[in-house]
């Protein structure tokens, strides 16, 4: 199965995150298949100083989406990535979003797909385009 993963940081070292973010993503959900250029982007839906540094990656990945989800939140936790207090954007060593899955939708508590908010989001939306222009045209 195809999965398009979302990676997100603004705190330490960012660069290097990303990095540790993609080698705990190819040991645990699947192979790297691709990734896109890194950007770097002002926060959205909150202020802060710090900008972000965002990408896109596509995984092959034998794993469920709710699996895929569960293994992404473990190594956010692995990584240093602080559970909200509440519902509001914060400052983040790491955040990984499952924006699309193959063609699956899927409107559960715990996981929307795709993504409910990725075309509203150039920070997601440019690096997916970049490197596989036709998964804009999901549902």
């Amino acid at each position: 199965m195809k999965c398009f993963l979302s990676l997100g940081t603004n705190l330490d070292n960012k660069q290097k995150n990303l990095q540790t973010a993609i080698r705990h993503i190819a040991k645990k959900v699947g192979r790297v298949v691709a990734q896109s250029s890194v950007i770097e982007t002002e926060p959205w839906g909150f202020v802060s100083e710090n900008t972000f540094l965002n990408m896109v990656i596509e995984v092959e990945t034998t794993l469920s989406p709710l699996v895929v989800l569960k293994k992404t939140q473990q190594i956010e936790k692995l990584m240093g990535r602080i559970e909200k207090t509440n519902d509001a954007y914060q400052d983040r060593i790491i955040d990984i979003d499952i924006i699309l899955y193959d063609n699956i939708i899927l409107d559960t508590p715990e996981l929307k797909l795709p993504h409910p908010l990725f075309r509203q989001r150039d920070f997601v939306l440019k690096p997916l385009c970049e490197i596989a222009p036709e998964m804009n045209q999901q549902p």
